[in-house]
């Protein structure tokens, strides 16, 4: 009876051990080629992303970096079955200046592009994009400053037609008047939605033009999203703290 029952634990053990082993495997498998968890941890991009959204990236979108891979190991270079991202595309990718950091942005010049801002306007090979103001935004300060506010908020429309809400802090903005930025061949022009509160291709000392080779993958979908200040894990306080009506929303 003692042999029997020593076999059937260690054969339960053993089972038990392969099912996480093949769990663990179907994971990193997901998390290399089809889609990776990220969360929002500053305004840069509101009012389309806020902070304490979750969502899936696509990492096959764009086809696949040594980025794709967890930890990041220099085993290739380039891109396996590459793809450019498209204008108006929200990506994320790793920091040129720190390969260890991922940002997000909205992609806005591609290759060969001319970008130039002019009093808080867009510019894109010499021509405005179109905007259209929208009522201010009123919410979660996007400008870093109290715990609500009134921002001024505008409809752009890229020339391919993407449309997008993109915010205001204020008029004149350090980055609002700009010099004209030509982006290299194999590289983009990232910026974010919240123009006067993003560090993004604008500031080329910090964020600069990003190579193909470091974008990560396509924002797809909100998963899950929790009101600024409030902790995930903190579930007693869901029925407050979370944001209903943002869950499973397409990023676009």
């Amino acid at each position: 009876m003692s042999v029997t029952s020593g076999t059937k634990t260690e054969s339960g053990l053993g089972e038990t051990i392969r099912v996480v082993i093949h769990a663990l495997l179907i994971a990193l498998v997901i998390r290399t080629f089809l889609f990776q968890p990220f969360n929002i941890p500053s305004g840069s991009m509101k009012a389309t992303l806020l902070v304490g959204d979750y969502l899936f990236v696509s990492k096959y979108s764009y086809g696949y970096s040594h980025y794709s891979i967890p930890l990041s190991p220099p085993l290739f270079s380039g891109r396996i079955f590459g793809s450019e991202p498209s204008r108006g595309d929200i990506v994320v990718f790793r920091l040129p200046k720190d390969d260890t950091t991922d940002y997000i942005k909205r992609v806005i010049g591609l290759p060969g592009d001319r970008i130039q801002m002019k009093e808080g306007l867009l510019y894109i090979n010499e021509k405005p994009i179109q905007r259209e103001r929208l009522p201010d935004f009123i919410g979660e300060d996007p400008c870093g400053n109290e715990a609500t506010a009134r921002v001024k908020r505008w409809r752009e429309t890229l020339p391919n037609g993407v449309s997008y809400e993109s915010l205001d802090c204020v008029d004149n903005g350090f980055y609002d008047n700009t010099n004209v930025y030509t982006v290299p061949p194999g590289h983009f022009f990232m910026m974010g939605d919240n123009r006067d509160n993003s560090t993004d291709s604008r500031v080329q000392s910090a964020v600069g033009y990003v190579p193909l080779e470091n974008v990560v993958g396509r924002a797809q979908m909100i998963f899950f999203s929790i009101a600024e200040g409030e902790h995930a894990w903190a579930f007693w306080r869901w029925p407050v703290s979370v944001r209903w009506n943002r869950l499973f929303k397409i990023v676009r």
